[in-house]
């Protein structure tokens, strides 16, 4: 279950659509929009999840082939996102809008966000804890991602407000990036560890 918590906890913190979109609305617009969204993001996570436990779950269990190479397909996703972070430069840049994005915004992100289907993925079809209660695992999990899920995206959102304020050297910015790729290859070492 720690290495659960621990993979929950490196996939969502490192930047993906849904993370670096709430520093963008917190740089853009401040907190209160900011909590619309990532109000937005969290319904539309967790109908991913359900989307991925409900339809696929049942189909991609019954195959331990079609298990792997789901998880080997979410683990390329990974690594493809980390290299891109490790290489994105010295510059972190958030677009801005014209308007601040709301609840719906949020949720039709995470309905097409590839990286929201390949954490919810990895960590459902992986990580197994309590391979005799499917259902109490994944319950469990649910509960897990959440707890950690929700802090992770306010402290993005309290990111994105505080480096609007700041003038960051181009090599901070560097190794900022460098710190979120080396995070996300610990989350790609962990799903290769786990038990299958």
């Amino acid at each position: 279950m720690l290495t659960f918590a621990l993979a929950v906890f490196f996939l969502i913190i490192t930047p993906g659509p849904g993370v670096l979109s709430v520093a963008g609305v917190g740089a853009s617009f401040g907190s209160k929009p900011g909590a619309r969204y990532i109000a937005g993001l969290f319904i539309g996570t967790n109908l991913v999840g359900l989307a991925v436990v409900s339809g696929l779950a049942a189909i991609l269990l019954a195959s331990d082939q079609i298990r792997t190479g789901l998880l080997i397909l979410s683990v390329g996703y990974l690594l493809y996102l980390a290299a891109k972070i490790a290489f994105a430069g010295s510059q972190i840049a958030f677009k801005e809008a014209a308007k601040a994005p709301g609840i719906r915004d949020g949720l039709m992100l995470q309905a097409v966000n590839p990286k929201a289907y390949a954490v919810n993925t990895t960590l459902f079809m992986g990580f197994a804890f309590m391979p005799d209660n499917l259902m109490l695992e994944t319950a469990v999990k649910f509960l897990i991602m959440n707890a950690i899920w929700i802090p992770i995206h306010f402290g993005w959102l309290y990111l994105g407000i505080t480096l609007r304020r700041l003038n960051l050297a181009p090599a901070a910015q560097r190794r900022i990036n460098v710190a979120m790729a080396v995070a996300m290859l610990s989350v790609v070492a962990l799903a290769l560890m786990a038990p299958k």
